[in-house]
């Protein structure tokens, strides 16, 4: 009685070529063109038909468990960990996590199928990408630094919400600074920017976005001369060129890192319970690192853009906010609100309707310069406090409210003495 064989799709085409060997029709050179193999394995699958027929073209795999099954007991601590620490991680950094932090031996795709198989990941259909003009990344390390910050909940529950700014190179795609602030401001840039400078030294350009910071908005900007903000002031200063793009994707390589740092970044500090700015700062180096060694890529060039900083690159000075005004008669400036009287040992006539430069620290110190010579001053007067101007980006910041008096302030007790002594309670007074 002739035995059934089940036989797979490429197993079928195996015995026709081997049909065709033995009828003499081909040679096992255009055989092995055939089926895609070498012509020492058509040799063996020839020397196995001879023997034992098209049931020795079979797998002998077949109905039996792989060699590279997962043991039981590996798939049940994955499982048990994913539940446990990673059951909102995607794959890729759940496996990462397994595999470097809890020392489980595991492939990406079995965590993968493990996660769906849980229902603690579920795939998404690719979207059809959007269409954008190609751009290619610059040839040199340091060429183009993109700049970005992003307000976000990056300690969740346990800290309060705050801003990360981030700086990437656009050749390499290497993350060459990170640093939490409370906002977006001048001297949160200029503090990382001095990090950065310090470091690795200053690039061509920085390549932003249409921010207040970086690039005056106005037609007719008021109030400057040179167009130009205190950072792109300070920029020129130390030669660095800052371009604008027109929309979020022409600087799409911080948009997207910016979306990966909102995943990743969140979940690493979370894994270490940070919850506060300063403790993240300190975390963020070995993160850069870490990150820089997955996913940096080598630029076309080796030639390193970056140049260091000049002994004339005083960043104490040139990092600060700066504005010119001029000395009075009296040899008097004012600056916010208060008026500095400058002391010099030279007459006074010299210095009258000087030009000068006001410099403000992050801290709020001031230094007064003359030809870039610092002068000495002390502090006239203060004018009174009149309405605050705010910029229309950070009204949504909440401004700390009026706190109430203390228990044993003096308001708590008026009009519950007369001439310096308690009024008795049943004084028309105390009823009143």
């Amino acid at each position: 009685m002739d035995e059934i064989l089940q036989m797979s799709t490429t197993e079928i085409t195996r015995l026709e070529v081997m049909q065709r060997l033995k009828e003499k029709r081909v040679r096992q050179k255009e055989a092995a063109r055939w089926l895609g193999v070498s012509v020492r394995q058509v040799k063996r699958l020839w020397r196995q038909y001879r023997k034992a027929g098209a049931k020795g073209l079979l797998s002998a795999r077949r109905g039996k468990a792989s060699n590279h099954q997962l043991e039981a007991g590996v798939v049940q601590h994955a499982l048990d960990l994913l539940k446990q620490k990673y059951a909102d991680f995607g794959p890729t950094l759940a496996h990462e996590k397994l595999v470097e932090v809890d020392q489980l031996r595991i492939s990406r795709e079995s965590v993968r199928k493990l996660m769906i198989e849980e229902e603690l990941w579920k795939p998404r259909r690719a979207q059809p990408a959007e269409v954008h003009q190609l751009r290619e990344r610059r040839a040199c390390f340091g060429e183009l630094i993109q700049i970005d910050g992003s307000d976000h909940a990056w300690f969740e529950e346990r800290g309060e919400r705050c801003t990360l700014l981030v700086f990437i190179d656009d050749a390499t795609g290497k993350l060459v600074e990170l640093w939490f602030v409370a906002e977006e401001t001048f001297f949160a840039y200029a503090e990382a920017a001095r990090h950065y400078f310090e470091r690795d030294g200053k690039p061509v350009a920085f390549y932003s976005d249409r921010h207040g910071i970086f690039r005056v908005n106005m037609p007719q900007p008021l109030g400057t001369t040179s167009g130009l903000t205190q950072f792109g002031r300070a920029m020129q200063e130390l030669d660095i060129q800052i371009l604008c793009a027109h929309s979020p994707q022409a600087k799409g390589r911080v948009e997207r890192v910016i979306q990966t740092l909102q995943d990743r970044l969140v979940k690493e500090l979370r894994l270490r319970n940070l919850s506060t700015m300063d403790a993240g700062n300190a975390f963020l180096p070995e993160f850069r690192a870490d990150f820089n060694r997955r996913f940096a890529v080598s630029p076309r060039s080796t030639h390193d853009a970056h140049r260091p900083l000049l002994p004339s690159d005083n960043l104490d000075l040139i990092l600060t906010h700066q504005k010119t005004g001029v000395l009075s008669k009296n040899l008097t400036v004012q600056y916010h609100k208060i008026i500095y009287q400058i002391q010099t040992e030279r007459p006074t006539y010299a210095l009258q309707k000087a030009p000068v430069t006001l410099c403000e620290t992050a801290q709020g110190a001031v230094t007064i310069l003359y030809k870039n010579q610092a002068l000495a001053y002390t502090i006239y007067k203060k004018l009174p406090h009149q309405a605050e101007v705010v910029d229309t980006k950070q009204l949504h910041h909440p401004r700390p409210l009026p706190q109430p008096p203390a228990t044993n302030h003096p308001w708590r007790t008026y009009g519950k003495h007369l001439n310096g002594k308690p009024i008795p309670q049943s004084s028309s007074l105390a009823a009143d």
